[in-house]
């Protein structure tokens, strides 16, 4: 993923650029500033110089029995001059100078004030009326020494402060979009059928609006799914009454009819009615697994459950056919036993449907929840077995079935937390058909 599409990482670089610049900014007019009042510090400096000098020069000049002599004082102890200086007389002879001058460096005196060439910087001054004049130099590399130590005094600790500043707003930035992690992490961790609105509690004023616009969005969602599922309770509730009147009055033609081709018909029509007082059973199972509590308040034992699921399912006439192996230890779960039972009752109708009709259906529980369900039958393609928990979704040649047994299965499952297994050949065998439930287990208390 391009991190820079992130709106966190755009305003950390963002706001980190603009303090760099800032911070670049504020430090070179900051030495622009210095430099200019190092300049007008040096400059009183050479001109503070120059009026000391002077005086004491022109009372040592007049003092002289010998005119015309360049004196040249000497010096103390060794030592970096930064100022140099000259006296001259009206003529230009030069009359004093400091121990390290070069008198080729310094210009004709042409009035008192400021000079500056390539090299160096001047001030000159003159007093007996311009008989006595002085010149006072300094390299101008000196104050480009200073300038350059001043911009590396105040760059250097730029080098540390950006990089703080910059690992200041990335973390800024980063503890200001927690909340929309929060945010993300609380939906990524939602089921697919979870539309309970979200938490408004200390978002931010920015977050705010579109979490309520999501809430409005949920609710929405969940009056049109209870809805559907209302529509889908409420037909299938209302089609048994007049579908047991039907299959009632499909029996008493039976029993009345004397020809027979109308006790045939008969009898197809009762199948049928049938067939669709078990669809419409079904999508009432449906329409409550989707829309009901699925878990317990208390942990339960599914033992018993499975064992009266199969005892009213082989009083259906199905006596023999039902092998049936619970482990001998409780099996607790916090799945609703109503929910587990109609999953047990899709399995294993759905396999004795399906099975060979002389063949048992195994049901296996084991201590560590797991329930599977076999039957011995031709292997399901792959690209079919894909298919089949899917509503509506049969094998070819499946017969009777509604196609909506383990689309029930597979959505108490999911919403449970379990997952939903199917095989065919069952492992170790060339044929069979194998639904394998592995179901959420209550949690140790210790």
């Amino acid at each position: 993923m391009n991190r820079m599409r992130s709106l966190q990482a755009r305003l950390a670089v963002g706001i980190g650029l603009l303090v760099t610049l800032l911070w670049i900014g504020a430090a070179t007019l900051t030495a622009n500033l210095l430099r200019h009042e190092i300049d007008e510090v040096f400059d009183a400096t050479l001109q503070e110089t120059a009026q000391r000098i002077l005086p004491l020069a022109v009372i040592d000049i007049v003092g002289r029995e010998e005119q015309g002599v360049t004196q040249r004082l000497a010096a103390i102890r060794e030592h970096e001059e930064l100022f140099t200086y000259v006296v001259r007389d009206r003529q230009g002879r030069i009359l004093l100078r400091s121990h390290a001058a070069d008198p080729g460096v310094f210009p004709p005196y042409d009035g008192t004030g400021f000079r500056q060439n390539g090299t160096y910087r001047f001030y000159h001054d003159a007093a007996l009326r311009g008989s006595v004049t002085i010149t006072v130099a300094e390299p101008l590399a000196h104050r480009r020494m200073v300038a350059r130590e001043m911009q590396l005094g105040l760059g250097l600790p730029l080098l540390a402060v950006i990089p703080l500043s910059l690992a200041g707003i990335a973390l800024g930035v980063r503890r200001s979009f927690r909340p929309m992690r929060r945010l993300r992490d609380a939906l990524a961790a939602r089921g697919a059928r979870d539309l309970s609105p979200l938490s408004e509690g200390d978002l931010p004023s920015e977050l705010a609006p579109v979490v309520g616009a999501l809430n409005s969005l949920l609710d929405r969602l969940k009056a049109a799914f209870e809805a559907e599922r209302s529509f889908a309770a409420n037909a299938a509730h209302e089609l048994r009454t007049p579908l047991a009147g039907a299959i009632a009055q499909a029996q008493r033609l039976q029993a009345e009819a004397r020809d027979e081709n109308a006790v045939q018909r008969a009898g197809e029509i009762e199948a049928t009615l049938k067939r669709l007082t078990r669809l419409s059973e079904r999508l009432m199972q449906l329409a409550r697994v989707e829309g009901g509590r699925l878990n317990a308040d208390r942990p339960g034992d599914l033992r018993p459950v499975l064992q009266l699921v199969v005892e009213d399912i082989r009083r259906a006439a199905h006596a023999d056919r039902i092998a049936l192996s619970v482990p001998d230890g409780a099996v607790l779960s916090d799945l609703d036993p109503d929910a587990f039972g109609i999953l047990c009752r899709n399995l294993i109708e759905n396999a004795l449907r399906h099975g060979g009709k002389e063949t048992a259906v195994s049901v296996d529980l084991t201590a560590d929840g797991r329930l599977r369900v076999g039957n011995d039958c031709e292997p399901v393609p792959p690209e079919v077995l894909a298919r089949l928990t899917q509503r509506f979704e049969r094998a070819a040649g499946a017969g009777e079935g509604s196609g909506l047994g383990l689309a029930i299965a597979q959505t108490i499952v999911d919403r449970a937390g379990g997952a939903l297994i199917l095989r065919s050949p069952i492992p170790g065998r060339e044929t069979g058909f194998e639904v394998e439930v592995r179901l959420p287990l209550a949690r140790d208390p210790a």
